[in-house]
């Protein structure tokens, strides 16, 4: 109920007044006429119980937009037979004028249902710019210009005004930095849940490219903020971006990481993107893996204040976090152990500051687990299949997934049927004599052996070729360059069966030396040439390389049937066994390389060099195939002789495989190829046969005894 208005007597006056001035019979509409009754401070009217004060301050409205306006311009309704007028008059409707306000003032969801003076406070015209005091926001120091938007919205919202303030975009606008974020800066767009229409990927779409507008778009804010602008756009093409623009609105933006209002630099201890804070804000979204990382030793030394410990983003990245199995992620399982793990856990920084190990990466990365991922195999353990990805646990803790208790359980999520012997030995293996004992003495005395086998073959063959070659050329330049006459026989060294084992065990040979040293040295230039081909090259390395070992073995068994059942075989075993004789003819052999004799030791089937070599590929293939059987089957061997056990065969595996190589590169390769007798290869291997001449030359012995044999008309040598 509105009681009636009791002006004072002196505006009743004023109020005659005006009507005798208004002989027309219409009421004078100027705001002088309605300030004679409003001008007055005392003015009041009874309202629903209450005063209210009808004062209109002139002064106040001559400084407003309105000024120039007549009071009916927005009071409307007046008659002229009613003095001052009625009782009850229309509300302002301010969108006669602004008919746009619905538009331009859009982040008010309610604006579109008032008429601007009714409706809550905040929500229609009135409320935020007032009555008749109203100022135009252009002009500085008023109450909407630029600069004092928070305070101003912050009178309804007292709470965000402050987050904002102590907010970087805050700050930066109290300072006055060109380009520095206001209210309307970000909420001119659709923005909020209210406006958009509850959590819609559009909404969060439209927060993205807000930010962008700025931190990208903007030259002049992106040359003063410190991320670079491909690290700012790389969001778009990370899992949270892509998924947002697949229309995943549960899809984080920089809103839900950095926050709204309260957006702070990462540096700022309450950063909601600070390190300290960095698990909570990605477990809003993540949270049983936030649980997960919480009982890890990471989380533990983060909650003590360690900004060393790594979080989230240490391990996934930031703008740029990519799915795990994206093989440019650094956490796919390819890239996890060197890009995320070994940053730290090689870090001689880190392990001097924090007493931890700085060669767990290296020990890993020579395993063979290391050495097969390093050749691209994704397939293999990392450091996150046996440690765990999220949970890390120390392991001393009973509940670690590397606890000794604990390894049967880890180990056998791969290799089925692991046992407790799996835990006996080193998993991260270390060649020294402290911690590996057994392995260490087996390398250096493999080394001993090879330094010492393989330097003196060298110095053997570089003697007999100083020796040839010399006498090569005294015979060039003494004109006795020319052999002897002699007979154009040709005299068999190999028959078709020994060719055929030959071929064998040459093409396995060089199949196992590649494949093998491929596994070993995967960084290799020939094989990062031979990778570049395919990426399932090394799928096919390990099975070429156990195919070439059956091969091997087939060939190896073969020849023992050939030497047990043949009578070429058994006396091929007979004229291949020492005597005592190969003693005295290495001895002479080297008094005459050194020059010491005139005379060249006489040979007959086999010298020592070849009884030398066959024997020593005898031993080799023994050992190779006994420890190349133990590390095929890996899951059966460590159950029964212990990871320690494996490691060994694994050792001498590797050793004797050096050994091998050498040793038919520096001995067998230099008399068949490079010796200068029978350079430029001694064809024996494919035709089977060798001339008169070069049996006369390596073997005179046996060429005597077959002359001999001819004369007496005996049978020769079987061929089988």
């Amino acid at each position: 109920m509105i009681a009636r208005v009791r002006p004072p007597a002196s505006t009743l006056v004023a109020l005659l007044a005006a009507w005798v001035v208004s002989a027309t019979g219409t009421l004078a509409g100027t705001s002088e006429d309605c300030l004679g009754c409003h001008g007055d401070a005392s003015l009041t009217m009874q309202k629903e119980g209450r005063t209210v004060s009808l004062h209109v301050d002139g002064a106040a409205f001559g400084r407003s937009v309105h000024a120039d306006l007549d009071c009916t311009g927005c009071h409307a309704g007046f008659k002229a037979d009613e003095v001052p007028h009625a009782k009850s008059i229309k509300p302002v409707n301010c969108k006669s004028c602004h008919a746009d306000v619905s538009e331009s003032h859009a982040f008010h969801t309610a604006m579109g249902r008032a008429t601007g003076t009714d409706g809550a406070p905040g929500v229609s015209c009135k409320g935020c710019h007032g009555t008749h005091e109203i100022a135009s926001p252009k002009t500085p120091g008023t109450k909407f210009s630029r600069e004092s938007l928070a305070t101003a919205c912050g009178s309804c919202h007292a709470a965000i005004a402050t987050q904002y303030r102590d907010s970087a975009h805050g700050r930066a606008a109290s300072q006055k930095v060109k380009g520095a974020p206001d209210c309307l800066t970000c909420h001119d767009r659709p923005i909020t849940r209210a406006r958009a229409g509850g959590e819609t990927v559009e909404r969060k779409l439209e927060q993205e490219k807000m930010c962008l507008s700025c931190h990208l778009d903007d030259p002049e804010v992106r040359a003063r903020t410190n991320p670079t602008a491909g690290f700012i756009a790389a969001y778009e093409a990370s899992v949270h971006g892509k998924a947002l623009q697949a229309g995943n609105a549960a899809a984080a933006n920089c809103v839900d990481c950095h926050g709204a209002h309260e957006m702070k630099l990462g540096l700022e201890a309450s950063a909601r993107v600070n390190k300290m804070h960095i698990p909570e804000t990605c477990g809003a979204c993540h949270r049983e893996i936030e649980k997960e990382y919480e009982i890890g030793v990471h989380a533990t030394a983060l909650h003590k204040g360690n900004a060393d410990a790594p979080v989230c983003t240490n391990c996934h990245g930031e703008h740029s976090i990519l799915r795990s199995r994206d093989p440019r992620a650094p956490v796919a399982p390819a890239n996890v152990s060197a890009q995320v793990c070994s940053p730290c856990h090689s870090s001689v920084r880190l392990s001097q500051k924090y007493g931890i190990r700085s060669d767990r990466f290296k020990t890993f990365s020579d395993s063979y687990h290391g050495l097969a991922m390093r050749g691209g195999q994704v397939e293999v353990a990392n450091c996150a299949s046996c440690h765990g990805a999220h949970g890390i646990r120390a392991s001393s803790d009973p509940a670690s997934s590397v606890n000794p208790e604990n390894l049967a359980a880890t180990c056998g999520k791969c290799h089925p049927g692991a046992n407790a012997r799996f835990a006996i030995g080193e998993v991260h293996v270390v060649m020294s004599q402290q911690e590996d004992p057994i392995l260490y003495w087996i390398a250096a005395t493999y080394v001993v052996v090879i330094v010492g086998v393989v330097g003196g073959m060298a110095a053997h063959n570089g003697l007999d070729f100083v020796r040839k070659a010399r006498r090569r050329l005294e015979e060039r330049r003494s004109g006795t360059a020319e052999p002897a006459p002699v007979a154009h026989r040709l005299h068999l060294r190999m028959t078709l069966s020994e060719r055929i084992q030959h071929a064998a065990l040459l093409s396995s040979f060089i199949v196992l030396v590649s494949t093998g040293f491929m596994l070993h040295y995967p960084d290799a230039f020939w094989v990062v040439g031979l990778r570049m081909l395919s990426d399932r090259l090394f799928d096919l390395r390990s099975l070429l390389h156990r195919v070439a070992g059956v091969v091997i073995v087939l060939a190896s068994v073969y020849h023992l049937c050939y030497l047990a059942f043949t009578a070429r075989g058994r006396q091929f075993l007979r004229d291949i066994w020492w005597s005592l004789s190969d003693l005295t003819d290495a001895r002479d052999v080297l008094r005459y390389n050194l020059g010491l004799s005139q005379t060249k030791p006489r040979f007959g089937r086999f010298s020592y060099i070849e009884k030398s070599e066959y024997w020593a590929l005898v031993w080799g293939n023994i050992v190779m195939a006994g420890t190349g059987f133990i590390l095929w089957f890996e899951n059966t061997f460590i159950g029964l002789i212990t990871k320690l056990g494996w490691d060994v065969a694994r050792t001498v595996h590797f050793y004797e495989a050096w050994l091998a190589t050498l040793a038919i590169i520096v001995w067998h390769f230099y008399y068949v190829i490079f010796n200068p007798d029978v350079y430029p290869m001694n064809l024996a291997w494919l035709t089977g046969t060798l001339s008169e001449e070069e049996m006369r030359e390596e073997h005179p012995l046996e060429l005597e005894a077959l002359e001999k044999r001819s004369a007496l008309g005996e049978a020769s040598p079987p061929r089988a």
